[in-house]
């Protein structure tokens, strides 16, 4: 039996409640949480969890969504990603992404985030999880994905949870039920056979770790594919050139 624990990245705006949703799979209270949408973690942090008999590492980070971030706390967050990297390749690799977002309309902000931990930082190899939280006031809570599937169609993702990570006396039924769903979805999603951590026999953590090195000291042929990279991921050309000169000049 595969003792290991399983290794999920939690990603997602300020304000979208992973702190919450933290606390939510863990039953009961190891994460600070905020009620207002400043950031309360400002560099990633780490969570053991069980249940069902499997263990999990959660690591909630620092979302990549500019403009909430300037061009320093990016930066800063780039860097925090390497240092998670370095961490996880000792310890197996990337089990699952899961993108943790507020009830509303998918913007391109939200889907500047998802391209960045998807597409640029995973390189699309790691199954990606879509949790909407705030959904207490909803009727069904799974409501909400049928009047809103639709515009998730140019993500890739694995699966979905429709929850509230509220844990309010007046919600206590659907908070319970969201605990239930959200375990379900992350035990499908990790269980043998789910993993694709390595691609071809190379660990993608090694490929990764080599891109954010490079990228980290400034090699100038990365940082000229850099540029379109990140522009392709929805940063604007400002921002991306801005953070490759930083990135240039070893900031």
């Amino acid at each position: 039996m595969d003792t290991r624990k399983k290794n999920i990245v939690l990603f997602g705006p300020a304000g979208a409640g992973k702190s919450s949703l933290v606390n939510l799979m863990a039953g009961k209270d190891v994460a600070v949480t905020s009620n207002d949408t400043q950031r309360c973690t400002l560099h990633w942090q780490q969570y053991p969890i069980k249940f069902d008999g499997e263990s999990y590492m959660v690591f909630d980070t620092v979302g990549l969504d500019e403009p909430q971030l300037n061009i320093t706390e990016y930066l800063n967050a780039v860097e925090n990603a390497y240092r998670l990297i370095q961490d996880l390749e000792a310890q197996g690799g990337i089990d699952l992404l899961l993108f943790c977002m507020r009830a509303g309309r998918l913007t391109e902000t939200l889907r500047t985030n998802y391209r960045l931990f998807h597409e640029f930082l995973c390189d699309k190899k790691v199954p990606i999880v879509v949790a909407v939280t705030h959904l207490e006031t909803e009727t069904t809570m799974e409501d909400w994905w049928g009047r809103n599937e639709k515009t998730f169609q140019q993500m890739h993702v694995a699966g979905h949870a429709c929850i509230t990570a509220k844990n309010n006396v007046h919600f206590q039924n659907l908070y319970e039920q969201s605990r239930v769903i959200i375990r379900n979805i992350v035990k499908q999603r990790t269980a043998d056979g789910q993993r694709q951590a390595w691609i071809g026999g190379n660990s993608m953590f090694v490929s990764l770790m080599r891109k954010l090195k490079q990228l980290l000291v400034g090699n100038l042929r990365v940082k000229k594919d850099i540029i379109p990279r990140l522009k392709r991921c929805g940063l604007s050309p400002d921002l991306a050139k801005e953070l490759a000169r930083m990135i240039d000049r070893g900031v």
